[in-house]
């Protein structure tokens, strides 16, 4: 027994250096800085909810012939079936063709280089304006995307 203590003791009076690497503090740390950087993700709350046609059913609906093209460039262009507008004129625009008997369908077609913010406004204008009938155009473009 006395051999064995003899024998551990010698062990750990050498000073040859350790050939090993301590992760424990390494781990540690990016524990620590995975956690920090899950807590400052900002949290997604801004939406605009928009009623999206369901499924195609097997009898096609007669399409409305009346359709309204809203269009939008990358200068921030807004344009009624190709008529230059602001946003107050698409708002009684809006509202003049939802007085109709029945609602012209509202094809929206932006640019590829617009600007987002334009586009969440003009969607909010036209989710406040009540239409229901709204189709986006030109998405086939982004297929490859």
């Amino acid at each position: 027994m006395a051999s064995i203590v003899a024998h551990a003791l010698s062990r750990s009076d050498s000073h040859e250096p350790m050939g090993e690497m301590n992760t424990t503090p390494l781990i540690d740390v990016m524990l620590v800085l995975l956690i920090m950087f899950i807590i400052t993700i900002p949290i997604q709350t801004h939406s605009v909810g928009i009623s999206l046609p369901g499924p195609a059913r097997e009898t096609p609906i007669e399409v409305d012939p009346v359709k309204n093209r809203l269009t939008v460039d990358g200068a921030g262009l807004i344009r009624w079936n190709g008529a230059m507008i602001d946003r107050l004129t698409l708002r009684r625009y809006l509202a003049r063709s939802l007085a109709l008997p029945t609602e012209p369908e509202l094809q929206f077609e932006p640019s590829a280089d617009a600007r987002y913010l334009l586009m969440d406004e003009l969607l909010a204008d036209i989710r406040r304006a009540g239409v229901e009938n709204l189709g986006f155009v030109g998405n086939e473009r982004y297929a490859d995307f």
